[in-house]
């Protein structure tokens, strides 16, 4: 039994012992194939040096107001509105009437909007902003109410045209304590006309519109 034992001792030192002159020469072999200054030293970045002249022009570009913002030129004025909600889907409407003063400000930058009417019974008023962001190269938009301590922000989507302006707006859901997204669109049907949607979607994932605002310009 002795004998058997060392003889098994004897064939592991063996094995070992040719493991590793193998991984002494698979060594040799990638420490030969590996030549000097192959490897790449990492080159830092340093920032590009910009001249005040370029940087100038820059902000100048970017604060002018354009051919986007004026595209918002017909939500300027006063307006009757009628407000329609919509808790569930296919659930009963609820329908209320307001005015709406919008007005451009910061030297025709963003169109200030003040509302003031009624939801779900109660007295209501909200404050919105909406603009055109000239390096996103996106309209945007904030929203905030008297229903709400929160402030929903928005930015555009797809492609803009003069009748129509689609969003994607997020705010805080009370109910989650998480994030709602909504699908805004407004459309202008003529310069006494417009109007402003609202689309979600139900934890299950059914979208459906929740609100609509219909919007005519008062004499």
């Amino acid at each position: 039994m002795a004998a058997r034992k060392t003889k098994a001792r004897a064939r592991t030192k063996t094995k070992a012992s040719k493991n590793a002159r193998k991984g002494k020469r698979a060594g040799a072999a990638r420490s030969r194939t590996s030549k000097p200054g192959r490897k790449k030293a990492a080159r830092s970045k340093r920032p590009r040096e910009v001249s005040q002249d370029v940087m100038m022009a820059a902000w100048e570009k970017a604060m002018a107001p354009g051919e986007e913002h004026r595209r918002l030129e017909p939500l300027v004025g006063t307006w009757k509105t009628k407000t329609t909600f919509w808790m569930e889907p296919g659930g009963p409407p609820s329908a209320s009437d307001g005015i709406s003063e919008h007005r451009w400000v910061l030297g025709d930058r963003f169109v200030e909007q003040v509302y003031r009417g009624t939801a779900m019974g109660m007295p209501f008023e909200g404050i919105g902003f909406t603009g055109y962001d000239n390096v996103k190269r996106k309209y945007i938009g904030t929203w905030m109410d008297s229903m709400s301590t929160g402030i929903m922000s928005s930015l555009g989507t797809g492609k803009p045209s003069p009748e129509k302006v689609s969003f994607e707006a997020r705010s805080s859901d009370p109910v989650s304590r998480g994030e709602i997204t909504f699908q805004c669109v407004v459309n202008v049907r003529d310069r006494d006309h417009h109007s402003y949607e609202m689309w979600t979607r139900t934890p299950a994932g059914k979208r459906y519109r929740t609100m609509l605002v219909e919007y005519e310009r008062r004499a």
